[in-house]
């Protein structure tokens, strides 16, 4: 039985497809269309009544939703794939930290650069709004590029970390600064790009 993600190119989605990929997890990948805004269809909300993706449905039939949740649960699914550091060590408290702080931090922030207008009413200064999102999670990312131990973040070597920094890297900071001050994620994400389980999802995704 396989996995089957719910989601869109170039979205949360990918982390979940990149981890499947690096496990070697069979899965389906079924288009959730943003364009579109196919999540907010009563065919999508019956999967996750938030309207958001990404989601997963596990081979057992039982959906996860929240795109950090759903890479633990894949780390615990497949151990030899080795996504985390051991179990009750100081390093695997390091990743929960910083997964935590990433899906609290900047992901709340990334919605608001997308679509300023969900939370400033009409005639409030939406694109300002905008811009001050995008300081933050050009803020937030900044303190990621700090902790890059290089190639990977954590000293133990790659982990699931890595998809989630290196994909939030791809969004709403703008190419030109990040070439200019993430050197180390942007590094990150190249290694990211060229592990071969993840090399052709990257390419979906990013190009």
């Amino acid at each position: 039985m396989s996995y089957t993600i719910y989601g869109d190119k170039g979205s949360g989605a990918f982390s979940v497809e990149a981890v499947l990929a690096e496990a070697g997890a069979p899965y389906e990948f079924h288009l959730v269309s943003l364009e579109k805004m196919e999540q907010k269809k009563p065919e999508f909300l019956a999967i996750n009544p938030s309207g958001k993706i990404p989601a997963l449905r596990m081979p057992e039939g039982k959906i996860i939703t929240e795109s950090a949740a759903i890479l633990l649960a894949i780390a615990d699914h497949f151990p030899n794939a080795r996504l985390l550091p051991p179990q009750a060590s100081m390093e695997r408290a390091e990743a929960y930290r910083w997964l935590a702080f990433m899906a609290s931090e900047i992901y709340p922030m990334v919605e608001i650069v997308d679509y300023p207008e969900r939370f400033a009413p009409e005639g409030c200064d939406r694109e300002g709004l905008r811009l001050k999102a995008r300081d933050r999670v050009r803020e937030r990312l900044l303190l990621v590029e700090r902790i890059v131990k290089g190639p990977w973040i954590l000293a133990h070597g790659f982990s699931i970390l890595d998809i989630y920094a290196a994909m939030f890297s791809r969004w709403s900071v703008g190419k030109d600064w990040r070439a200019a001050n993430l050197p180390k994620l942007n590094e990150l994400a190249l290694a990211l790009s060229k592990r071969p389980r993840i090399h052709p999802v990257w390419q979906r995704h990013f190009g």
